[in-house]
């Protein structure tokens, strides 16, 4: 039996990573998630964080939001902000950065500041 599952990442216009994966890692509301073949059903939102993705690497997605579905073994994630951090260069997160901390600035309720906030700390940890 196996303890591969499928993973698919799926943008509005393309489908950014389709893959059987042992383990995927995603940044949700409630915490880091792991999900392993045969996990429970759930559906969940994203937060600003880094999916992680083990086969037999690992390839690592940057995401500021999106949706999570896992049933049967497939795991679906929609998001408009997938970004592969090995495409990634430093001049790009820096600008990301930029417009992350100008962001935190301007937030006015909570909620807004604890996702800019989550953005902001991904990125310091990208660029690191």
């Amino acid at each position: 039996m196996s303890d591969k599952f499928t993973v698919e990442i799926i943008s509005p216009d393309q489908t950014i990573s389709k893959q059987e994966a042992n383990e995927v890692i995603i940044p949700s509301y409630e915490g880091q998630m792991g999900i392993l073949n045969n996990h429970i059903p759930l559906i969940t939102f994203l937060r600003p964080g880094v999916i992680t993705i083990k086969a037999e690497g690992e390839k690592k997605y940057y995401v500021e939001e999106g949706t999570v579905e896992f049933s049967n073994n497939n795991l679906l994630i929609l998001t408009s902000t997938a970004r592969d951090l090995a495409n990634l260069d430093n001049s790009k997160i820096k600008e990301l950065l930029q417009k992350a901390e100008a962001n935190l600035k301007t937030q006015s309720t909570d909620k807004e500041k604890y996702i800019a906030s989550y953005k902001l700390e991904t990125l310091k940890e990208i660029s690191q």
